[in-house]
């Protein structure tokens, strides 16, 4: 069976014995991952009742959200580093404890600031987590097949964890309170960390690595302008004092983190990483699917609810072809991969993804979801199979031991980053094309939807491009010498 290079790997001769425990190992990374991207998701369908208990204004409806991923993506790094140096087990538990600590204050906030903190506090955590989960598995597996298995397996679950959330999430607010979409991670990170201490091997960078603070420090606080920036934009307007400020200091910090990460001798992110062009591809594709994707289940789940009146189960019910979609393009990819390359994989992903969210751009409030959204979350969900195993894959080409850490943290790191930027652009472009709408009302608001879906899919067009002309040939490796 062929294989595409999807990870730095030694010569058969000097590939490590493979861990006995690498599948047990990979059902608790397996359940970590899927509880990382649950925790993105299973809000958004109680975000509305849980709006209206706390007091949440539209505009501020985006930080339940945002502040998740926007910690989550910001500390990342910072979080790879810390797996490298302190060890990659130690850090994943420590992960899973501090998140179910976290989990139990945000399904006990009284009010929208004290969820929001709770929220970030969870990212934080989280940060810690998913770059020691993944590092931990390209370790465990050192075969190129079963390699290929378990990334594959891992993208399922990073694509079809979020419409479980969405279920999940609906009928916890239906059955329970909007509180148990955040409660149930708790019993669930504890019974991940107990498993992880038998099951999982340990392991860590051999070189002493910095956890370079000022670039952490720096890149986080730009991240924050600009998602504050863009959050601005949708109450002030884009050419306010103030929305200008925020995006200014943005690019001061940004840039900053920039010149420290050049000039610092052990820094957060080496350029090393992003010099090799297949990873670039990745990062860059990973970036823009964060960006598009999540307006896919925060939006549509708004529409289902508010426009079609459906209840929170229903509308949970309504994103399970999204999961059996992306299941069923993980086991296409699996089986055509070895022959084709992940470029032609990640491509027509992208593609038909794009065509889905192409489809939604249409939506207007007499759409029907057999007739209209059913069809585009189908195209949309196996696009997504198709790219998540790959791209994954790709974003760890070629990547020293040492490293593994950091470069796991950075395919991660894109996702979240395009996540927490998109919801909060994508919340103002939403709200800006509604305000402008002639009509007004049901309308207005899924006009403003339609816009966003648009935006989606262009989105998801730059990254089929992107993909295409970055990444290399994707000849499988038997037919090409590994680099």
């Amino acid at each position: 069976m062929t294989i595409y290079a999807s990870a730095s790997r030694p010569a058969v001769a000097d590939r490590p014995p493979p861990d006995p425990m690498r599948w047990r190992s990979m059902a608790v990374i397996g359940v970590a991952q899927l509880l990382l991207i649950l925790d993105m998701t299973i809000v958004n369908v109680a975000l509305p009742t849980a709006q209206h208990d706390l007091g949440i204004a539209d505009a501020d409806r985006h930080w339940v959200v945002t502040a998740y991923t926007l910690t989550f993506g910001g500390l990342l790094l910072l979080g790879g580093r810390i797996a490298d140096r302190a060890g990659r087990k130690r850090t994943f538990v420590v992960g899973l404890v501090g998140f179910a600590v976290a989990s139990t204050a945000a399904g006990l906030a009284v009010d929208a600031g004290t969820l929001f903190a709770a929220r970030a506090l969870q990212g934080t955590f989280a940060a810690l987590l998913a770059p020691a989960a993944l590092s931990l598995l390209t370790v465990a597996f050192t075969d190129p097949a079963e390699r290929a298995r378990a990334f594959a397996l891992y993208g399922a679950i990073a694509g079809g964890g979020g419409a479980l959330g969405l279920l999940l999430g609906g009928v916890l607010t239906e059955v329970a309170s909007w509180r148990w979409t955040l409660l149930v991670a708790t019993p669930i990170a504890a019974a991940a960390a107990v498993a992880a201490l038998r099951y999982v091997r340990d392991s860590r960078c051999d070189a002493r690595v910095g956890y370079d603070l000022p670039g952490a420090l720096t890149g986080t606080a730009g991240l924050v302008a600009l998602v504050y920036g863009f959050s601005l934009a949708g109450t002030d307007g884009w050419r306010a004092p103030v929305t200008l400020a925020a995006i200014g200091v943005s690019a001061l910090l940004l840039t900053g983190f920039v010149v420290i990460e050049v000039r610092t001798a052990e820094p957060m992110l080496p350029m090393r990483i992003l010099a090799h062009r297949d990873r670039a591809g990745a990062y860059l594709a990973r970036l823009l699917v964060g960006v598009a994707i999540f307006s896919v289940f925060l939006f549509l789940t708004y529409h289902l609810q508010r426009t079609l009146g459906y209840t929170p189960i229903e509308a949970g019910a309504a994103f399970l072809p999204f999961t059996a979609g992306v299941v069923a393009g993980s086991v296409v990819v699996v089986r055509a991969l070895p022959h084709l390359g992940p470029r032609l994989a990640m491509v027509t992903g992208l593609a038909t993804s794009s065509a889905g969210m192409f489809l939604l751009s249409h939506l207007d409030v007499d759409s029907g979801y057999w007739t209209h959204i059913l069809p585009a979350e189908l195209l949309i969900s196996v696009g997504m199979g198709l790219t998540f195993g790959p791209l994954s894959g790709t974003a760890l080409t070629a990547v020293a031991d040492d490293d593994a850490g950091i470069a796991s943290a950075l395919v991660n790191t894109s996702q979240q980053v395009g996540g927490s930027l998109g919801t909060a652009l994508l919340n103002t472009v939403a709200t800006t094309a509604a305000a402008g709408h002639a009509i007004g009302g049901a309308a207005a608001v899924t006009h403003g939807y339609a816009v966003v879906f648009e935006v989606s899919a262009l989105l998801l067009t730059a990254a089929a491009i992107s993909t295409a002309v970055l990444l290399t040939d994707g000849t499988p490796v038997t037919q090409r010498q590994r680099r």
